[in-house]
């Protein structure tokens, strides 16, 4: 079930995977609260991808960035990680996305994924991010060096 205060989704179970955590929120988020999220006794396999605000997109150089969500972001971001969860033989799910003023080198999203096996939870991790940022409703207004700027997966 979703808080719709913090966003926070646990306990969901979609077969034998739990989607343990589903956050987007203004505070820096932290690798070790997803690692700690999806651990199992039966899964020898973590995958976690890191997405990280980068100092350049389009050969420019960034200087910083504000990510925007619809209120419904968290809901979505609940919505994937079950329907990434049902597509895999996997464990455990959780996805973590920032909201707000971001500087270069700061995480704007942790999501990860444990399996019993290696190539489980690898194939499902990708899946999670690639869907996430596919559809999830939060936009990147980027800006630049040169004082222009740039919004980022509107509809």
């Amino acid at each position: 079930m979703t808080d719709r205060t913090t966003g926070t989704t646990t306990g969901q179970t979609t077969g034998e995977a739990e989607v343990v955590l589903a956050v987007v929120r203004d505070e820096p988020l932290g690798v070790d609260e997803v690692l700690d999220a999806v651990r199992h006794p039966r899964c020898g396999a973590v995958s976690l991808f890191v997405g990280v605000v980068r100092d350049h997109d389009h050969g420019e150089p960034v200087t910083a960035l504000d990510y925007s969500s619809h209120p419904s972001a968290a809901d979505e971001l609940a919505r994937v990680c079950r329907e990434v969860a049902a597509r895999h033989s996997v464990s455990r799910v959780a996805a973590v996305h920032r909201s707000g003023h971001l500087e270069v080198g700061d995480l704007a999203v942790v999501v990860g994924v444990s399996a019993p096996h290696r190539g489980e939870a690898m194939e499902a991790c990708r899946d999670l991010i690639d869907t996430l940022k596919s559809t999830v409703p939060i936009w990147k207004h980027q800006q630049f060096a040169d004082g222009t700027d740039e919004w980022v997966g509107l509809p």
